[in-house]
């Protein structure tokens, strides 16, 4: 029996992997500044700490064989546009001291999360993009303070392999979504912004809701299932360079936005307001990750959102349910009962 460290493992994908990892008979730690938000984590260990401090990283690498780092500051495009310094700090932090704290303690493979926020700016102007293949992320000019550290730490788990000996793995994900993450509040991304949206148009019996910029802009979204099983083949093969993981079906934020109002059964119009917005369009090249990993995503945009949807609107309404039952009347306005924020 491995045993392994997921960091992170109180936030979206991290909270994924620990159960996908225990299915597969794993020893897990889970270690984070909080616990999952939405259920109990499955992990056989769970260590609250602050992994931006070097004592922590420590302990939480301490007797562990694999490492699976997913420990980091972020959000939305409204949160990583506006917090560069805090995002630069917090995740340089977090990922140098748990890599060697790693290798101090032994461990002997180690995955890093990175992100499509590394590739240049000036390959993604289009809506129309070409899509991103792994080597297009030089000459470097990465999104924001996000981007640049998740380069860096790149370079880093790659010297650490050819210094230490430590067998590293690298994965850039592509918009990454599902139940069990964050939803509301400033921090959640597009996808889980659209269904919250969607759903209190039809609990309010209303039709509009609003889209940052034109809704042109493009993405690919790939489904946390597919996310954890690409991490896990990944970690088990023996390619150390970085790969995309993500699907690579092009589709606008407007069209994304009707695949939700299908999924809830409406149909919508949509008020574009200003707002931040990325990249105009990024898309992921599946061809290295299919040679690799003999594998790719699956599971469909639609069949991904209508699971995402239900689980958010769930939400949306239990919280609204909440807000009624402390008044002593009906609300007028149900939709207050969640919190405004982020993100499509």
């Amino acid at each position: 029996m491995k045993r392994v460290l997921v960091t992170g493992a109180g936030g979206f994908i991290g909270h994924h992997l620990v159960s996908y990892l225990k299915r597969r008979g794993d020893w897990v730690r889970g270690a984070d500044l909080k616990r999952p938000e939405y259920e109990p984590s499955a992990a056989d260990d769970f260590a609250l700490l602050d992994l931006r401090r070097w004592e922590n990283c420590l302990k939480a690498t301490d007797g562990i064989d694999e490492v699976y780092a997913l420990a980091a500051d972020m959000g939305g495009m409204g949160f990583i546009s506006a917090h560069h310094a805090e995002i630069l700090r917090n995740n340089s932090l977090i990922n140098i001291h748990t890599i060697d704290a790693a290798r101090e303690n032994g461990a002997k493979r180690y995955l890093y999360t990175s992100s499509a926020c590394v590739y240049p700016e000036y390959r993604q102007t289009d809506a129309n993009v070409t899509p991103l293949k792994e080597e297009d992320a030089y000459p470097a000019q990465p999104q924001d303070a996000y981007g640049w550290e998740k380069l860096i730490t790149e370079h880093l788990c790659t010297h650490y392999r050819e210094d230490y000996g430590l067998e590293t793995r690298i994965v850039r994900f592509h918009n990454i979504f599902g139940p069990l993450g964050t939803w509301d509040g400033g921090r959640e991304k597009a996808p889980a912004a659209l269904c919250r949206k969607v759903s209190l148009a039809k609990l309010n019996g209303q039709s509009e809701i609003e889209i940052w910029g034109d809704g042109e802009q493009t993405r690919s979204f790939c489904y946390i299932d597919d996310c954890v099983e690409g991490i896990y083949r990944l970690m088990r093969s023996d390619y150390r360079e970085p790969l995309n993981l993500g699907q690579d079906r092009l589709v606008t934020i407007n069209q994304l936005a009707d695949i939700v109002a299908a999924a809830a059964g409406i149909s919508i119009t949509k008020k574009h307001v200003a707002g931040p917005q990325g990249v105009r369009g990024r898309n992921s090249d599946n061809t290295r990750l299919r040679a690799v990993l003999h594998w790719e995503p699956e599971i469909s945009l639609e069949e991904g959102f209508r699971r995402t949807y239900l689980w958010i609107d769930h939400q949306v309404r239990a919280a609204n349910h909440r807000v009624a039952s402390r008044s002593s009347g009906p609300l007028e306005n149900p939709s207050s009962a969640v919190r405004r924020g982020s993100a499509s």
